[in-house]
This record gives structure tokens, sequence and C-alpha cells, in this order.
């Protein structure tokens, strides 16, 4: 007897794009639903994974030259919370002055997003975490945002190169496996996983105090 499939942790009916908050900008949102933030490095397959998340080819652009992503951007699912797609972060050809730029507007939306309920921080499997990673895990840890680290591209690696590069990136990076989901756009795995974790941190209070 075949099992029935799982329910779909999280159905997407309405998804909108409400706009992009840019460096030196004051616009923003009005902030009344819960928020969850995506952050990695510029070719780390963020935009990939969020058009797999919403199940939509189209939702975030998928582009072959990273560090296009230069604001901050939003979307809101169902009318119940948002998304806030962050600029990618460590591409090296790009100028260090722009860079500098959009660290200080991620930076910003960490430190005054009153609705943020956690991020999902992206991991190239391929690949040991670099020092930009480093430092946004270890940034996020300072100031207590509840985070998920989804380890994008596994379908690149062999079976047998799989539990070695996962292993390597918790010691690396500090995690704790039970914090990482493996996660495919090409095969979709991990797609159920992740809608999992950011329908629990909507339903968690702010992670800032009031006040």
């Amino acid at each position: 007897m075949t099992e029935p499939a799982a329910a779909d942790p999280l159905v997407i009916r309405q998804l909108d794009f409400l706009g992009g908050m840019a460096v030196g900008g004051n616009w923003r949102p009005e902030e009344r639903l819960p928020e969850v933030a995506f952050a990695g490095r510029s070719n780390v397959g963020k935009s990939s994974l969020l058009n797999m998340l919403v199940r939509r080819r189209a939702f975030a652009r998928v582009s072959n030259t990273p560090g296009r992503t230069q604001e901050v951007n939003f979307f809101q699912v169902n009318n119940t919370f948002v998304i806030a797609d962050l600029p990618g972060y460590g591409y090296a050809r790009v100028a260090r002055e722009k860079r500098q730029a959009w660290q200080g507007l991620i930076d910003q939306y960490l430190r005054s997003a009153r609705e943020l309920r956690g991020v999902v921080v992206l991991l190239d499997a391929r690949r040991e975490p670099s020092p930009d990673d480093l430092d946004m895990l270890e940034y996020l840890a300072a100031l207590e945002i509840p985070t998920l680290v989804a380890i994008t591209k596994i379908d690149k690696l062999r079976a047998r190169e799989r539990e070695t590069q996962l292993t390597m990136i918790c010691q690396a990076a500090g995690l704790d496996p039970s914090q990482v989901v493996p996660c495919s756009a090409v095969t979709r795995e991990g797609r159920d996983e992740i809608a999992a974790a950011v329908v629990s941190l909507i339903q968690t209070p702010a992670w800032r105090a009031p006040g």
C-alpha cells in the first residue's frame, strides 16, 4: 500500500512584491507582518532556492552574474508573512566600496527590522564556508537572531562525498547538524524542511525586545 504524500507545510496562495530597500534610502514596507530573511554569498544559489521555496520559476531573478542584487527585496506571502531577500555578499569582482555599502545595508536591516523572526543563511555544499560566511553566522549569533543554515547545491555532490562535506561545513562553521538542511533547487530536496522551518519561525515572537 502506497503511503499518502506528506502535506505541503507552506502552500503559496498569494505572492506580492512589495519593493526594495536601497543603500542610503529610507523606504521599507510597513512592518505589520512577521519577516524571515534569506542571506548568502552572491553565487550560493539564493534566487534558485527562493524560487523553489515558493514554487515560482521567476519569483527571484536567477542571474549568471553574481552580485546583481543591490537591495533588500521584500515579498509578501499569503498576506501572513514577508520574505526579505538580502543582497548577496562576498563577490570579489564587485568594487570594495559597493561591497561595503551592501554590507551596511544588511546591517541596517538586521538591526532595525522590528518584525524579524529569523534568518536562513545559505552555504554552498561544495565549498568550505568563507570568511564572509563565518562573519555572517557570528554576527547573527551575537545579535541572537534565530538562524537556520541551508546547504545548497547538494545535488552536485556524489553520494560518497555528501556526508564528508556536510561534516566539514558543520565543523568549520561551528554548527550542530540539526541546524542545517541539505537542499537542491534541481531535485527539490530540502524544500519542505525549509518551508516548515519558515512557518515555525513566523509563529515565534520577534527577536527584538519591544522598545
